[in-house]
């Protein structure tokens, strides 16, 4: 053998055994850096990758033995405890062992030890083999993905029964104009119905449009500063006609001068959806009001009626898409059971929320919170109004 082969078999020998050494350290947990005058070695460099990565990474040996592992692991449920992995990635890598082809497997938590809203609930991991025996699993949350295939699922449900709904009713409807040439009056009251029915058709497709936009199918449009006051006097102009039908009065707080940052179109939309409801559904003759203030650094724009109030097991859900607690009163109001999801929308693609305060038989107070633009005016502390009659405080 030539000095220059021995050289180089002693090379590499040396190589083999540091990456070997990495991954006996590794395995007990107590291999320091590796000195370098010139910086970290390739070994370290990829063991930081992999430390750092947003995914689960878990290295395996060829007894299924876990070399190592990130936090990422952990915190997905791939490895539990003291380096004890999950039983399904343990099967799968010795299947990718046996036959060396890359595999997927569900790692998603079980149900049972599993708390609601806690972790991911969707994992999704694939199995590599890297050769000499040692496998990679590397697996990623899927529970954002998952949630919102779901929510497009009972979207697309949902509307579809509900655009079925009017399509239907008008169909029969002119059906029954064509049965009822001969007789005018009939016509004239299947006629009614069929405006009736198409004016609430376009509103549903209206706010449909309006609900995709704010949940992400198109660009929102960039924030600007928007005064309150002019917010409060647009939403009522658009009330204002349904309100006198109603023999409603909505009464105001005088001006504030206060100020947000964001889009006043969107805001508008919401604070007539909420002055919308209010009217919708209360009493005739009974008021509703709307007042303003600052809290803190958010501005806060609340709508208090004195209508039917909201029941405690409804109210948690009155802000989902479609729902309605009075499928007959909706539909006798021309409601689409889309106006709270689209404030609710708004008032988070503006880092605020709507919060609601309801009694049975005394009113409710839905409350538009936004962060105050940074140039706002400052205001005493208040806390939002509520029927002077309900005795006690939200």
């Amino acid at each position: 053998m030539t000095l220059v082969a021995v050289v180089l078999t002693a090379i590499g020998a040396l190589i083999v055994g540091l990456v070997v050494g990495i991954f006996i350290g590794r395995r007990a947990g107590t291999v320091a850096p590796l000195p370098s005058p010139d910086g970290p070695v390739v070994a370290d460099l990829v063991e930081r990758v992999v430390l750092s990565s947003h995914n689960g990474v878990v290295l395996l040996d060829s007894t299924g033995g876990v070399v190592l592992a990130n936090t990422a692991a952990v915190e997905l449920g791939l490895v539990r405890g003291a380096a004890r992995l999950d039983e399904r990635a343990v099967m799968a890598a010795e299947r990718v062992r046996a036959t060396g082809d890359v595999l997927q497997v569900d790692l998603s938590p079980l149900r049972c030890g599993v708390r609601p809203g806690r972790g991911p609930t969707a994992v999704l991991g694939e199995v590599r083999p890297l050769g000499d025996g040692f496998t990679v699993i590397d697996a990623s949350d899927q529970s954002d993905a998952v949630r919102l295939e779901a929510t497009r699922r009972d979207f697309v449900a949902n509307v579809s029964h509900e655009l079925k709904t009017p399509v239907g009713a008008m169909a029969l409807l002119a059906e029954a104009v064509l049965d009822a040439t001969d007789d005018p009056p009939e016509v004239r009251r299947f006629a009614t119905k069929i405006f009736n029915e198409a004016n609430r058709l376009g509103a549903l497709v209206t706010e449909l449009i309006a609900l995709s936009r704010l949940q992400g199918a198109e660009r929102l449009p960039e924030m600007g500063t928007v005064e309150v006051d002019e917010v409060v006097c647009e939403a009522l102009a658009r009330c204002r006609l349904a309100a006198e039908s109603a023999n409603i009065c909505i009464t105001v707080d005088p001006p504030s001068g206060l100020l947000l940052k964001g889009d006043a179109t969107l805001l508008v939309t919401a604070l007539s959806n909420l002055l919308d409801n209010a009217v919708s559904y209360s009493p005739e003759g009974n008021p509703v009001s709307v007042s303003r203030g600052r809290v803190s650094d958010v501005v806060e724009i609340a709508v208090t009626d004195r209508g039917l109030g909201i029941a405690p097991e409804h109210q948690e859900r009155v802000f989902e898409r479609f729902f309605r607690i009075d499928q007959a009163r909706s539909r006798s109001t021309g409601g689409t059971g889309l106006g709270l999801a689209i404030v609710k929308h708004v008032a988070a693609n503006h880092g605020g929320a709507v919060t609601l305060w309801s009694k049975p038989g005394t009113g409710s107070t839905f409350t538009l919170r936004i962060p105050a633009h940074p140039h706002s005016p400052q205001h005493p502390s208040r806390t939002v109004p509520t029927p002077e009659y309900a005795g006690e405080s939200p």
